[in-house]
């Protein structure tokens, strides 16, 4: 038997898994992605990372706003799927779209379900201090996140590594996961379990008001913060009216007061300890390694950041 799917996703973390589908030659019969968007700096329109890929690769796609259309709703019954694949698609499926395949939705999360349902949970997991992450394929229910899990792979966090490095290793993971997952399904050999859902911890979507740094936690924590927000959205302090993203960071062992500057290589007093800066964004800029941001930029000694 070969597997008709539809394939639903939208940023990077999903390219690895269309790619490994087509390279297992499953039947991909259409590829949904969200529809382009203004990127960050400017009025540029872009096509999502899956609309490029299938475009590439000469895959028929649809990039609606709304899947709750009647007229979405009937092309998608229309293509007759076994199951549809979903990896970071970016909008909730509708509950009429959930049984119209022989087996269903399948996701790849990006957590160790149940911990961390929702939109965010690499991050909230790196944040948090969690010692390990990994990826779950799960059956998309109504309720968010909450389906049965076919697989597990773990994950050791490295605490020097970003969100962005992680998400990348995870992609990959991910991706081999499903295809294992996938033939399990077409050998009739898949076994999905439940959720504990008493355990379940919530992945809540970044806030724009949770990413400046506050100088008064630990260092160890402010690390925390800095890396599961990099790249995107960014960790941020002020300095001089101006807004710095902070992209990577060292812990020191160098003792001062909470947010001001005690050296010239940009190390920083915390609540506890310090933080040495070694990668920074200016506003409207490229990142930098510090030493090259400083050539460009003084921040002295004894300066304070807020």
């Amino acid at each position: 038997m070969s597997l008709k799917i539809v394939f639903m996703g939208t940023p990077e973390f999903s390219v690895p898994t269309l790619e490994t589908l087509i390279k297992n030659k499953f039947n991909i019969l259409s590829v949904y992605t969200q529809p382009p968007a203004k990127s960050n700096r400017g009025q540029k329109i872009n096509a999502s990372p899956i609309e490029k890929f299938s475009k590439k690769n000469k895959l028929s796609f649809r990039n609606p706003i709304n899947l709750n259309r009647d007229e979405e709703f009937k092309i998608f019954k229309e293509l007759s799927s076994d199951l549809v694949v979903v990896v970071a698609y970016g909008q909730k499926i509708p509950k009429n779209f959930l049984n119209t395949t022989k087996f269903g939705f399948i996701n790849i999360h990006a957590s160790l379900l149940p911990k961390w349902r929702g939109a965010a949970p690499i991050q909230r997991a790196i944040m948090n201090g969690d010692t390990k992450t990994g990826v779950s394929i799960m059956k998309i229910e109504e309720k968010l996140d909450s389906g049965p899990v076919l697989s597990v792979k773990e994950l050791e966090i490295d605490h020097n590594a970003t969100y962005g490095e992680i998400e990348k290793k995870l992609s990959v993971i991910g991706a081999d996961l499903l295809i294992e997952g996938l033939k399990k399904i077409e050998n009739g050999k898949a076994k999905f379990i439940d959720q504990v859902h008493s355990k379940a911890t919530n992945a809540k979507k970044i806030d724009k008001n949770e990413t400046k740094i506050n100088w008064n936690l630990d260092a160890n924590k402010v690390i925390r913060h800095i890396h599961g927000l990099s790249p995107n959205p960014g960790a941020w302090f002020e300095y001089e009216n101006e807004r710095f993203k902070v992209l990577r960071a060292n812990i020191s062992s160098d003792i001062g007061k909470p947010g001001i500057v005690l050296d010239e290589k940009l190390t920083i007093g915390c609540k506890l300890a310090s933080i040495q800066i070694l990668e920074i964004q200016r506003q409207g800029k490229n990142i930098q390694a510090a030493k090259e941001f400083l050539l460009g930029k003084k921040i002295n000694n004894g300066s304070i950041l807020t």
